[in-house]
């Protein structure tokens, strides 16, 4: 049979392989799945933000005829040599050994035969504390004498970064206008509908396990490292997820899982409440304090930023985390002189970790505010301002790094034109007002990542994609589908994509940071390239590769890929980052009208246009859905969405306050190049950190009222219409 040339299946709309599986319900997720004889598990939490635990009587829970098994971090310490796991730091235990961190923090995990009896099990469980002084404010927490969370990290240290360049203190000196603001970002709860879900099966020194997660490769290399294993012995295995958005990335329920079914000796199932969803991670809560100095000519001259991150009970990946923080925080802007530091912070709050556009929502609520405060300051346009200060090709940014393919004018001018910026619509009435916003942003994308990719060619014609890389909504399986049919020639009905399993598909670094599309192509292209040299040994090309396998009584071959980027020594030094911290620059835009009730504080988005730099654009309708979906994402923290903490515990972990609010009118468009040589951008989260800043200057510009912290609720505006302080 001989593959007939197909026409190019890159830049145009094609629909995922599973399309209709998702629309009609039939796909499987990891809280479908399930394996013979397996247990499944119930937490019992911590009431308390820090205390000592006295004493745990299981004595009840245990006499339970279908409880299996009730585990104490005290059997965690005894089934490994250090039951503390974590990918920064090795600070978090599966369940609290002699003390809890913070309220819902894992205490004792009851397993049994169904999910019923190891829930009343778990209620006869009965945990002695004696409370201990805790801290919640980031702040609070650095200053001496504060209650400290982990003794190894003196006044609560969770990572510092800084990077500096030019004399700011100099250039602030000679500035003819000096602008200086703090905002607040707080809790959030990334919210993707399926909740942290995992199954642990042993067999003798070898694990399989089924997890919800964005990074199985990572999540391999931890289990490894915590059970004394070589990776080969772990199987982690990812069926589709029912989203992500940031929350399913690092390490999170597989330790539990995993040495519970080890102490127990049986497969174990964890499948978390939604309030155990709002109790694991959380976005970072942000406090951002940024001062810029302008010439008499509107032209930024210093600019200097501190950021201080809540990272929770434990560290997560803040230390690392707030390093890129960092380097977003200046945003898109010229900026000759800039003195930029970061910080996490322990807290006896819930942990952070990632949220969709993670570390760059905060400052660039900031910095995007900021940059119409200054306008205001100047009475001068926001969007000439932007536009006289934003980067441009072969402009070097605050570390030295010289930037190219920079497209932050062009996106900002399709926004603002979009919903026609400088044009003033009818006053709506008596009672309410309007007013447009603008934000535009810029994400990196840190150097020393690594994907690998195994392309399949089976002599009855079907090319088989083997990626890590994980689908949780956002189309990859369509994507990788569409680019290897394009790279080896078939129609892409003839492509499969494989879920990601450790066994049988390579390393990725994690499915985040809008990098999953860039990296895959380019290690599918280099697998294309060795099979075709395969085939060409054959004595073929790859239009006949079907026959010329037959011909050689081969059933298949296959060729792996490899994408790694650069690495970078610009990170190695914290206290003076310097050099190439980017491999490409993320870069998006928004605009927005709003609709202010004068007489409830209610805001409204009418309109709302967002822009992606998208480069070489592989599917036009899924770079829509993503730039919209994002758009849509970023308005419930922009708007409604924060975990409250009161007394050190979270009120409201339900989703009555994750109200869905689109605009009446959403639009977006992807820019990009039709070089077919052109580098593809991820599109995935370069809407949403324009949003929320977007909408507070729509809102100010309706009111005269500048919001410095989210969300925007109706209360919160209605207090600043009437003047009323936070």
């Amino acid at each position: 049979m001989t593959i007939s040339t197909a026409p190019h299946s890159v830049g145009i709309d094609l629909p995922s392989p599973d399309a209709v599986e998702r629309v009609i319900g039939t796909i499987r997720y990891t809280v479908d799945h399930s394996v013979e004889g397996m247990a499944y598990g119930r937490l019992v939490r911590s009431p308390f933000p820090h205390a000592l635990i006295d004493a745990i009587n299981t004595t009840a829970a245990s006499a339970m005829r279908a409880v299996i098994a009730v585990i104490t971090g005290a059997d965690v310490a005894d089934a490994v040599s250090n039951p503390y796991f974590g990918m920064a730091r090795r600070d978090q235990p599966p369940l609290a050994i002699g003390k809890v961190r913070y309220v819902g923090d894992p205490v004792v995990l009851v397993l049994a035969h169904s999910d019923a009896e190891a829930r009343a099990a778990a209620a006869m469980v009965e945990v002695d504390y004696t409370e201990l002084p805790y801290v919640v404010d980031p702040e609070e927490a650095m200053e001496p004498g504060a209650p400290l969370l982990h003794e190894d990290w003196p006044q609560n240290h969770c990572g510092e970064w800084r990077l500096e360049r030019g004399d700011a203190d100099a250039a602030f000196a000679s500035a003819a206008h000096v602008i200086e603001s703090v905002y607040d970002s707080p809790p959030a709860s990334a919210l993707p509908f399926e909740p942290f879900v995992a199954i642990a099966r042993w067999d003798a020194d070898t694990l399989e396990i089924w997890s919800a997660t964005q990074w199985p490769s990572a999540v391999q290399k931890e289990l490894a490292r915590y059970f004394d294993l070589e990776p080969s012995q772990i199987r982690v295995r990812v069926l589709p997820l029912g989203g992500g958005f940031g929350a399913k990335g690092q390490v999170k329920i597989e330790p539990l899982v995993a040495v519970a079914s080890r102490i127990a000796g049986v497969p174990v199932k964890i499948e978390f409440d939604r309030d155990e969803v709002f109790l694991t991670t959380c976005k970072h809560p942000a406090r951002v304090r940024i001062r810029t100095g302008v010439d008499a000519d509107g032209n930024f001259v210093a600019r200097d930023i501190d950021l201080v991150y809540t990272a929770g009970a434990y560290a997560g990946l803040s230390p690392s985390a707030v390093g890129q923080g960092m380097l977003r925080s200046p945003g898109p802007y010229r900026i000759p002189n800039v003195r930029l530091r970061s910080r996490g912070v322990y807290t006896n709050t819930v942990p952070s970790g990632s949220f969709r556009g993670a570390m760059t929502n905060q400052p660039a609520f900031a910095y995007e505010s900021h940059i119409d405060e200054i306008a205001a300051r100047l009475d001068v346009d926001p969007l000439r301002l932007r536009i006289r200060n934003l980067l441009r090709d072969g402009d070097a940014y605050p570390s030295g790094q010289v930037m190219h393919d920079v497209h932050f004018i062009e996106l900002i001018e399709n926004v603002a034109d979009q919903l026609g910026w400088g044009t003033e619509e009818p006053a709506p009435g008596p009672d309410r007002t309007r007013g447009k916003g603008l934000g535009v942003i810029l994400k990196t994308t840190p150097p020393g990542s690594r994907t690998e990719v195994r392309i399949e060619l089976t002599a009855s014609g079907t090319v088989i994609v083997h990626s890590s890389s994980v689908d949780m909504g956002q189309g990859l399986r369509g994507t990788l589908a569409q680019i290897a049919a394009d790279q080896v020639g078939v129609p892409m009905s003839r492509v499969e994509v494989t879920d990601p399993d450790t066994v049988t598909t390579g390393f990725d670094s994690m499915t985040a940071g809008s990098r999953t599309t860039f990296v895959n192509e380019l290690a599918i292209k280099e697998a294309v390239t060795d099979l075709k040299r395969q085939l060409d040994q054959l004595g073929g090309d790859i239009s006949s590769f079907p026959e010329l396998m037959e011909g050689a009584g081969l059933g298949s071959i296959s060729a792996e890929g490899v994408y790694q980027s650069p690495h970078s020594q610009a990170m190695e030094n914290p206290m003076a980052v310097s050099g190439e911290v980017s491999v490409h620059w993320h870069q998006g835009a928004v605009a927005v009208e709003v609709e202010v009730d004068l007489e409830t504080g209610k805001v409204t988005v009418l309109r709302c246009h967002g822009a992606a730099w998208a480069g070489r654009v592989i599917n036009p309708l899924r770079a829509a859905q993503q730039s919209e979906g994002s758009i849509i994402y970023g308005i419930g923290p922009a708007l409604f969405e924060e975990m409250l903490v009161v007394d050190g515990q979270v009120t409201n972990p339900n989703m009555s306050d994750y109200i869905v609010d689109v605009p009446i009118q959403l639009t977006s468009s992807s820019l990009g190049s039709l070089d077919p040589e052109a580098e593809i951008h991820g599109v995935g989260e370069m809407t949403i950190p324009a949003v929320a800043p977007a909408i507070a200057n729509a809102v100010a510009a309706a009111t005269g009222v500048r919001i410095r912290q989210l969300p925007l609720t109706a209360e919160r505006v209605l207090r600043g219409i009437e003047g009323v302080d936070e």
